[in-house]
């Protein structure tokens, strides 16, 4: 039997490569003699980067950037991939997680080590890269990022705007003229993470910033500098980056890469599909698992073990599920491709589900296997109903 072991990261205990490693235990455990490929997943946030890095191979390097916040910059990876691209992740470089609790701004946070990552990546010769859009501290609509890159945002007395989405309500003038000619012919892929529009009601800074420590008064002033930028890049640039899907993402940084980089966005999955292969792999397989750590009614919106069910239904091929928890009607996720399912707090318990996540997976793919795959002398033989 050929599997294909494909999960997102169980957030806060394991990430997509742990959990993927896990399973394949539980797998092996019970199918003896199953061909196993790994390929884990992401949505552009946390997980691109090894997803990446398990399917083609490569290094990591860690170059110093600086931090969503001025004077506290972060060492950020770099992954250089064996076929000569690159890949590397907003939230490593300029992500809300590197920001204490107690210390976000969201009006002062930018995407500068972002950008600082980026022109490290083109500095190396790479000719495309993969950027994980995901999971930033930051609402400047990219602009930090276009800074490292030699791209200007000035004010009306032609004075560089301070960093962070809190001073482009003041923003005048684009100016491109010291823009790096690396970046020319560089190809710039974009994994979203989720696929919200820049401004109004579903933006950036309305859906995302209070997440960042944005106050209501704080919010309204990143969505007017977000429309002003929109405004300039229209008018300056030609680029109408306003109602874009997906320029939402990062803080407005999805339509900053569009404007600045001349990236292409993608959804976060499909992109990292398309990187990794997978449904290559999907197609050659007998079965599919793939998983998260809560799979719900969100997991229908997109997600990427959701993403992987739906490949593998339109392959023809039989995916099972396992998460931390599932609370969702089963028949929901069997619409998608998802034909059996398991809950690690159903089969070992919440206290080992957190404890020992990793032998928890590991436990609950065992049991959903064995009670849904035999096993003869030769190798599987049958699934049994679903």
């Amino acid at each position: 039997m050929h599997v294909v072991i494909a999960p997102d990261k169980f957030k806060g205990t394991l990430s997509a490569s742990e959990a993927a490693d896990a399973m394949a235990k539980g797998v092996r455990n019970e199918i003896r003699h199953a061909s196993i490929i790994l390929r884990p997943v992401a949505d552009g946030g946390e997980g691109t980067v090894d997803a990446l890095l398990l399917a083609h191979g490569g290094r990591v390097s860690a170059r110093r950037v600086s931090g969503p916040l001025p004077g506290h910059p972060v060492d950020a990876p770099l992954a250089h991939l064996a076929d000569g691209s690159c890949a590397l992740e907003m939230s490593g470089a300029s992500g809300l997680a590197l920001v204490d609790d107690d210390r976000r701004d969201a009006l002062a946070a930018s995407s500068e080590g972002l950008g600082q990552l980026i022109a490290a990546a083109l500095q190396e010769s790479s000719r495309r890269i993969v950027v994980g859009v995901g999971g930033s501290a930051s609402s400047d609509g990219g602009t930090g990022a276009a800074r490292a890159l030699g791209w200007r945002f000035l004010d009306a007395a032609g004075k560089d705007l301070p960093l962070g989405g809190g001073s482009l309500r003041r923003l005048a003038r684009i100016d491109g003229s010291g823009v790096s000619s690396e970046l020319a012919g560089a190809t710039i892929a974009a994994a979203c993470d989720v696929d919200n529009p820049l401004l109004g009601e579903h933006g950036a800074a309305r859906v995302f910033a209070p997440q960042k420590g944005a106050s209501d008064e704080d919010v309204e002033v990143l969505e007017e500098g977000l429309a002003r930028l929109s405004e300039r890049i229209a008018s300056d640039l030609g680029i109408d980056v306003a109602t874009l899907p997906g320029g939402g993402a990062g803080g407005g940084t999805g339509a900053g890469l569009v404007a600045f980089f001349g990236a292409v966005l993608g959804d976060g999955f499909e992109v990292v599909a398309e990187a990794t292969n997978l449904r290559d792999a999907v197609e050659e397989a007998d079965l599919v698992v793939t998983g998260e750590g809560r799979l719900d009614e969100q997991s229908l919106a997109g997600k990427a073990p959701v993403g992987v069910a739906r490949m593998a239904r339109d392959a023809g091929v039989r995916c099972f599920a396992v998460a931390g928890e599932v609370p969702i009607d089963p028949r929901s996720l069997k619409a998608e491709g998802i034909v059996a399912t398991a809950s690690m707090i159903e089969v070992v318990g919440r206290e080992r589900a957190w404890a020992d996540a990793a032998g928890a997976l590991t436990a609950t793919t065992r049991a959903l296997v064995r009670s849904r795959v035999t096993e003869g002398s030769d190798g599987p033989r049958r699934f049994f109903r679903t």
